[in-house]
């Protein structure tokens, strides 16, 4: 009896119809077995939100042998977590990996806290599961991009790594290189656009168009700036080991207050 292939998950936050994750399931499919989750809608800069207060509606858009597509009306963190707790209904199994993306767009930096691609990824993390997020830049060689994902895929898959979560960016002009890297830092331009519509009522935008990045040694910022691609680890338990002693100052002082 011949073995079953792996499970790949698949979702993004571009949505359900983005060339990306078209690419991507393309190439996964080459070594998976692939259901795709993503959102009906873009839901860029998400994060890791979980709608609790209001009902989601899942639909099935295609079905192949080797890969059925879902959309939902969700969150990307949503589509992950629909995915895995709602028994066969969208997984016939447990996934060997999860994979989100291809992100249209970088998500270098701090990115990470607002990203629903890596949100995406990171749900699949939290339940043991490896996870990878791909963002690349919109002019980017897709293809290219989406097989530099399916070896990172196939490798965790393959040395069994459980609840491991990466981070991949590839720049627009990728030299081939591949650098393992830390986190970098994005400096954006901040502001509160404030306006008022014709009937008089008040509306904000946020965010300014502008974004740059300083120099600084091992950093996926850095890696971009020099055409590489970067494979960053990110942490799922967020505790600072460095202020450990601070927070029990702090804790003998409440205590003794």
């Amino acid at each position: 009896m011949e073995a079953a292939r792996p499970l790949a998950l698949l979702s993004n936050d571009d949505g359900v119809a983005s060339h990306g994750l078209e690419v991507m399931r393309d190439v996964l499919r080459e070594q998976f077995d692939v259901v795709v989750i993503a959102p009906e809608t873009e839901q860029s800069a998400s994060s890791h939100a979980l709608s609790l207060h209001r009902p989601l509606r899942l639909r099935k858009v295609s079905e192949h042998p080797a890969v059925a597509v879902f959309a939902l009306d969700g969150t990307p963190a949503d589509c992950v977590y629909v995915a895995l707790h709602a028994g066969t209904r969208v997984l016939p199994r447990k996934p060997d990996m999860v994979v989100s993306g291809i992100n249209r767009g970088l998500n270098l930096g701090q990115d990470v806290f607002y990203s629903g691609t890596v949100a995406a990824a990171r749900e699949g993390a939290l339940r043991g599961i490896p996870a990878i997020a791909v963002s690349a830049h919109p002019h980017a060689d897709l293809p290219a991009v989406a097989k530099l994902a399916g070896k990172i895929a196939g490798y965790l898959v393959a040395e069994k790594k459980r609840g491991v979560l990466f981070n991949v960016n590839v720049p627009k002009k990728w030299n081939g290189e591949v650098r393992s890297t830390k986190i970098g830092a994005r400096i954006y331009e901040e502001l509160v656009d404030i306006r008022v519509d014709p009937r008089g009522r008040e509306y904000l935008w946020l965010g300014g168009p502008g974004v740059r990045h300083e120099r600084n040694a091992g950093t996926d910022t850095d890696a971009y700036d020099d055409g590489a691609a970067s494979i960053t680890p990110l942490m799922l338990d967020l505790t600072r080991r460095d202020d450990v002693a601070l927070t029990e100052t702090i804790a003998a002082h409440v205590r003794g207050a």
